[in-house]
């Protein structure tokens, strides 16, 4: 493989990563997302779980997260074996549609400047355990479901 092919499959797998911190210390980014697209397609929250390799808790914890962030909730959640379950919400449903815009005009606007940076990497670098473990080490890396409370 050329240095250029490299190149080109390096902004490929370039990828660009959007997450909301709101003023009042929530947060919106691509694990919350996760959960909710479970949610939509599972109807619960524990099938979320499953389906994301997450616990019930931390599950709950962002649903619970995102329905105080806002004044609206963003997944109505029905209690109960029988007939239980969780849904978005219409809030939810254009929430999750204003994020997936901001996300597809950044990503637009970005791939001028992630072509220049992908076209800078050097194609024999691979990444090592102690990377990611320093990263996972990182306060931002970890789910941020306080509001403030």
């Amino acid at each position: 493989m050329t240095g250029e092919q490299e190149r080109t499959e390096s902004l490929a797998e370039t990828r660009l990563e959007i997450a909301l911190h709101f003023s009042n210390g929530a947060r919106l980014g691509p694990d919350e997302l996760r959960v909710v697209a479970a949610i939509r397609k599972q109807r619960s929250i524990l099938g979320a779980g499953r389906a994301t390799g997450l616990s019930y808790r931390t599950c709950w914890l962002i649903v619970d997260a995102l329905n105080r962030a806002f004044e609206q909730p963003v997944i109505a959640t029905h209690p109960g074996r029988r007939g239980g379950g969780a849904e978005l919400t219409p809030f939810g449903e254009r929430l999750v549609a204003v994020y997936a815009s901001i996300e597809r005009r950044a990503r637009a606007q970005a791939k001028p400047a992630l072509s220049e940076i992908a076209a800078a990497l050097n194609p024999s670098f691979r990444r090592r355990a102690s990377d990611a473990a320093s990263e996972d080490a990182k306060p931002e890396s970890a789910p941020q479901l306080s509001q403030g409370s």
